[in-house]
């Protein structure tokens, strides 16, 4: 019993952040998983013109961006930061909370390749 419930804290320690700010649960219509294993998770990304997600969370990660586009990113605090991506682009980026926007009058898509972290591993 008593390792059940460790188990089960363990779960809710990790699992329950995740639910609320995780991409392609809190903006399905979005992000989609295209390959997921121990140690990726592989996101595409679409956004149509002028379209918006919700605040969510990435670890770090790869992106490889397929189209070009003006993108406005949103951070928890309010602030934002204006891009212009080239079509074949290829960043690195540490791990974020933000709110995406397309402010292309064309659709945007992405890669992103997320890196999961071995800490979760000692849990069970």
């Amino acid at each position: 019993m008593r390792s059940s419930l460790a188990a089960l804290a363990c779960l809710l320690l990790f699992a329950v952040p995740a639910l609320g700010q995780d991409a392609t649960l809190v903006d399905s219509d979005h992000y989609t998983v295209e390959f997921e294993n121990d140690q990726v998770r592989v996101l595409r990304i679409k956004y149509g013109p002028h379209e918006k997600s919700v605040m969510h969370e990435h670890p770090g990660a790869v992106a490889v961006f397929l189209t070009a586009g003006q993108i406005r990113m949103w951070s928890k605090d309010g602030a934002t930061q204006d891009m212009t991506i080239a079509s074949g682009q290829v960043s690195w980026n540490d791990a974020v909370s933000h709110l995406p926007e397309n402010r292309g009058d064309a659709p945007f898509e992405v890669i992103l390749i997320e890196l999961k972290s071995s800490s979760e591993e000692g849990c069970m």
